[in-house]
């Protein structure tokens, strides 16, 4: 099998993260139940402050939750610092793309639907290679995974339980900010999303697994300890 570098594996999920959420946010059927509440609040906020983005949005709310996560458990650890670097990367990459996007102007419908297509699997084979890794995602993964280990919980109960408590934060952000009944950032989409995105990701990772061999580049996982 051909040698992958779990680094550039890294790099890769990053980039296809940002831009299957660039796609979504283009096709407007609604949003990720992860992404949705960091979106609505740059929807709000770029209302008075033109200089906020969607990636300054990501990154401040993933700094939050790792700082109620960390009181949480009482504890503290180098790699959540990682986590949140993990995030700003992200969060650059996303407004690169955000810009980019907007000098395509509005898609029409079919274009839409082609665009959420292409959101939902760009975005799972970007947290296929992010599994790839030992560096350390963002802190929605982070904290399901530190919460699973706290409470003794299968990581995917405690998932399914983050998953519906941000689509209902998301909700509730939007009922708030833009009047009650409107929703923005949320839809169907959102659902057929939380619906299908993990068969996805299993399928292009045991894709991976059976062509690729993943191995360290730099000597940088102690760091994650």
């Amino acid at each position: 099998m051909k040698k992958v570098s779990r680094e550039f594996m890294y790099a890769l999920g990053i980039l296809g993260i940002a831009m299957g959420t660039v796609f979504m946010e283009k096709a407007d059927f609604g949003m990720s139940m992860v992404v949705a509440p960091a979106y609505i609040f740059y929807l709000k906020l770029s209302e008075t402050w033109v200089f906020f983005t969607f990636g300054m949005a990501e990154y401040l709310l993933q700094a939050a939750l790792i700082i109620i996560m960390c009181i949480l458990l009482r504890k503290f650890r180098l790699c959540y610092l990682m986590a949140f670097i993990t995030a700003v990367l992200y969060g650059l990459v996303l407004d690169v793309l955000m810009a980019a996007a907007a000098f395509l102007g509005e898609p029409g419908l079919p274009m839409r639907a082609v665009c959420y297509a292409l959101g939902i699997v760009v975005c799972a084979a970007g947290v296929a290679c992010m599994f790839k890794t030992y560096l350390m995602p963002e802190a929605y993964e982070l904290i399901v995974k530190e919460l699973a280990e706290k409470t003794g919980k299968s990581a995917g109960l405690v998932k399914t339980i983050y998953d519906c408590a941000s689509c209902a934060i998301a909700v509730g952000l939007s009922f708030a900010f833009f009047g009650f009944g409107v929703l923005r950032g949320v839809n169907w989409g959102t659902i057929v999303c939380a619906l299908i995105n993990g068969r996805i990701i299993s399928a292009i990772s045991g894709w991976m697994d059976r062509r690729f061999e993943f191995v360290d580049s730099l000597p940088l996982r102690r760091l994650m300890k």
